[in-house]
This record gives C-alpha cells, sequence and structure tokens, in this order.
C-alpha cells in the first residue's frame, strides 16, 4: 500500500519562528534531533513518553495551531495521506497520541491485488486474518498537525524552528551543532547534547555533514499523488493494482466529516498513488479528465467509476540508502537513512519500527545511568535494525522490478505465483504479518 513520506513542508508554514523549552527530564544528558518532519517528532514523542528530553531543530517555520483546528476536512479532495501499519498504530497507541489521530484515520479491512489484462489476483481480508485492520490511512497534515501540537505541548521537548543546520562536531563525550537561527535576524549558535539523531530527510544536510555517501538508484518512475472520488463505496479496500506503466495503488479516506471507523461511513473518498514513467507526468497533473480516464482504463470498475479529482503532486521516486546509518555519537534516521519506492507503503512504517527500536535502547541506557550516546551501544541499534530493513527494501525492489517486467515468461510466474499466493495456505498469514509491521 503505497505512500509518499512527507517532512516538515507538508505542514502548512507561518513565517515566524518558535521556541519551546523543556523541564527536568530523568537524565540531563540531551539528545539533539535534526529534522522535524512526521519522523523527528514521532522520535522526539517517543523519547519523551520515556523521560527523555531532546531539542529538535526544524529548517521550516512551524505554524502557530491549537487543539481545535482542523476538526473537520477543510479540502476534501485536495490532500497527501500515508499508510501506517497495524505496528505503527500500536507504537502511537503506546506514547498515548492515538486517541488524537483516529478521527481522520479509516482503516484497511481487505487488499486486492492484481494485474492490468491478466488472470492473476488475490486478497487479504482481516476476518481470515484475524485481525482489526491491516492499518489505517491517514492525512498527512492531519499527521503533522497532531505530531507538533502533541511536541508543542510536551515539556521535554525543546523545539527551534526556522534553523539551518552548518556543522557538526563529534567529540569524546558529546556532540557540538552549530545552526543559524532566523527571528527577525539570522543569529549563530551552537547545542551540546549526548547523542545527535538526523531525521532531515533525504538530501539530509547532517549526512553530507559527516561525510556518510550514498547509494542512490534512479527508478526513471513519478509518482502522481492525489485524492479521488468514486461512486462506489471503498468498504474500507485497498486496491493494488499494477500496470505495464508501473503499480497503481486506491486506498480508503474517511468522509469529510465523522471518524473514519464508523460504519456508518459511505466512504467515497479515496487515495491514489500512480507511478508512470518519468517524463509522462505532466499529461496526468494538467488534465483531471485524462487522469480519471487512465484510472478508469487501469482499474476496469474495481473501484467503480471515479468522477472527480483534487490537485495532484508528482514525486520523481529514487531509492537512496545511506552507506552507514551510525557515525560516532550520530544516528542517520528515517529518509535519510533510507528513502525507498512507495509501493506497498513500507517506507514511514519501517521509519517508525526504527525510531521505536532506538527510543527503547536509549531508555534503557538511562535506567541504567550510562552514556545514551556510546558509540557502542548506537552500532548495536544499527547492526539490530539490518534484518527488518533489507527485507522490506528487497520486498520493494522485487515488487517494482517483477511486475514491471515486460517479459510474457516472467508475467506468467508473477501471476502464477498471486494465485499460489491467494489459495495456498499459511502463506497469507506470514506476509500479512510482515506487512503489518508485527514481525522484524
Amino acid at each position: 500500500m503505497p505512500s509518499i513520506e512527507s517532512n516538515a513542508s507538508n505542514i502548512e508554514q507561518a513565517p515566524v519562528s518558535h521556541l519551546y523549552t523543556h523541564s527536568a527530564a530523568l537524565t540531563d544528558q540531551q539528545v539533539l534531533i535534526v529534522g522535524g518532519g512526521h519522523v523527528g517528532l514521532s522520535f522526539a514523542l517517543l523519547l519523551a513518553h520515556h523521560g527523555i528530553a531532546s531539542t529538535l531543530l526544524e529548517k521550516n517555520s512551524y505554524p502557530t495551531i491549537s487543539p481545535h483546528d482542523d476538526e473537520t476536512r477543510s479540502h476534501y479532495l485536495d490532500s497527501r495521506n500515508t499508510a501506517l501499519s497495524r505496528r505503527t498504530v500500536q507504537i502511537y497507541q503506546e506514547i498515548g497520541l492515538w486517541s488524537e489521530l483516529q478521527s481522520h484515520a479509516c482503516r484497511i479491512d481487505a487488499v486486492q491485488i492484481s494485474e492490468q489484462g491478466s488472470f492473476g489476483r488475490a486478497q487479504l481480508n482481516k476476518i481470515d486474518e484475524q485481525v482489526e485492520s491491516f492499518g489505517q490511512v491517514m492525512e498527512n497534515a492531519w499527521l503533522g498537525r497532531k505530531l507538533l501540537l502533541a511536541a508543542q505541548n510536551e515539556a521535554l521537548i525543546t523545539i527551534i524552528d526556522h534553523a539551518n543546520v552548518t556543522a557538526v562536531e563529534q567529540q569524546a563525550t558529546g556532540v557540538k551543532l552549530r545552526f543559524n537561527y532566523y527571528n527577525e535576524e539570522e543569529h549563530e549558535q551552537e547545542l551540546q547534547g549526548s547523542l545527535l539523531v538526523a531525521c532531515d530527510g533525504r538530501d539530509s544536510t547532517v549526512r553530507q555533514l559527516l561525510g556518510i555517501d550514498t547509494t542512490t538508484y534512479d527508478y526513471q518512475q513519478t509518482a502522481i499523488v492525489g485524492v479521488v472520488e468514486t461512486d462506489k463505496p471503498h468498504n474500507h479496500t485497498a486496491i493494488e493494482r499494477f500496470s505495464p506503466a508501473g503499480p497503481l495503488a486506491v486506498l480508503p479516506l474517511t468522509d469529510p466529516d465523522g471518524d473514519g471507523n464508523d460504519d456508518y461511513q459511505q466512504g467515497y473518498r479515496r487515495s491514489v498513488v500512480w507511478v508512470c514513467p518519468t517524463g509522462e507526468e505532466t499529461q496526468y497533473l494538467e488534465n483531471d479528465e485524462h487522469f480519471l480516464q487512465t484510472l478508469q482504463q487501469a482499474f476496469g470498475q474495481r473501484a467503480g467509476t471515479f468522477i472527480k479529482a483534487g490537485r495532484r503532486g508528482a514525486y520523481p521516486l529514487t531509492r537512496v540508502l545511506a552507506n552507514k546509518q551510525v557515525q560516532g555519537r550520530c544516528v542517520i534516521m528515517g529518509n535519510a537513512a533510507h528513502t525507498l519506492h512507495p509501493v506497498a507503503g513500507q517506507g514511514f512504517n519501517l521509519c517508525m519500527r526504527d525510531a521505536h527500536v532506538l527510543a527503547q535502547m536509549i531508555s534503557t541506557q538511562v535506567l541504567k545511568g550510562a552514556d545514551i550516546g556510546y558509540p557502542t551501544l548506537l552500532k548495536r541499534y544499527e547492526k539490530s535494525r539490518q534484518t527488518d530493513q533489507k527485507r522490506v527494501i528487497r520486498f520493494c525492489d522485487a515488487v517494482v522490478h517483477g511486475f514491471t517486467h515486460p517479459n510474457p515468461a516472467i508475467k506468467l510466474a508473477r501471476n502464477m505465483a498471486l494465485l499460489a499466493f491467494d489459495k495456498l495456505p499459511n502463506i497469507k498469514p506470514l506476509v500479512a504479518t510482515y506487512a503489518m509491521g508485527l514481525k522484524s
């Protein structure tokens, strides 16, 4: 179930800077976080849940928000969305945030997988797999607002926005961070911490300052992301459809008002991620009718008739992997560590599992009275996450390349594999467990 990850730029911007300070924590050791998108904010909240203070720096200016902002959807067909796995939902439940998020979340009860013009198809159903749901789909704007509001109201989190990091200096017992802070005029400042965690996106400034190289792969594809309306209710079903151009996903969304998990909702809004060869995206961005016709041709009537389309965005798809995720007292996390293809919607959920594991390991150090930035500990974190990360990366690439290969023999093989997946016992529960992020 695809999703396009977001940084703080997805949250509506305001021209003023803000500084929020924290009170006493369980330890005097400071965690510095660079990058205040969804991953950076979530990691800060995970640390606060364990009683650990952090300072978060974000290059953009955050908006001033209140708890009552955007209680209903102001942009019916104008939003980007993320599929949250069952494990990610559990993490937000753990830190007490899910009750604030769930009103804009639409659960996924079933997943349908098929290929255009082929016989192979498969379906996952929550009743058969005996789960509450396979995950939830949520508007990025809502998730960003709620994470920011929670962080601003958390005494253990210091937020400095409109701050550009200019230098990172590693020392024997800490990390020094220099940055330019804008508040009517520019100021150069320094921060000292025991540990630095960089969540500053695919083009990470911290990663570059540390001299950490990346391995990149250009898929030569562009994702068209937006929201559509159909004449047929979604019934909480996610549809993954593979076409010669690339994968296409249509995910269920909440109605304009009301709880996305209420059974009474009709549910005609759907999130769309349409992957096309780079260079062809303009025709899908500028012409609503052509975009809807293309979706209809690829989908048939599985989702009903596509009747409306909102504003869409185009995102070139490149896999970017940091060659190492730990250097001294610095950890590379989120898209800075691994930017993945959005097929199957695994990217953000993988980042959340990384953040959860590191927060737990830091908490254990605090309880022992030990150094939270101890390089050996951070290397242990890096090693502990390799199996999960490599499995997700391999899976995403296998799906992308396997379902776009034009060879007739490969096409026959993948359709036979879909049928086998649908019919053979014990395969679905294993795949569903991995997709929900419950085995890492």
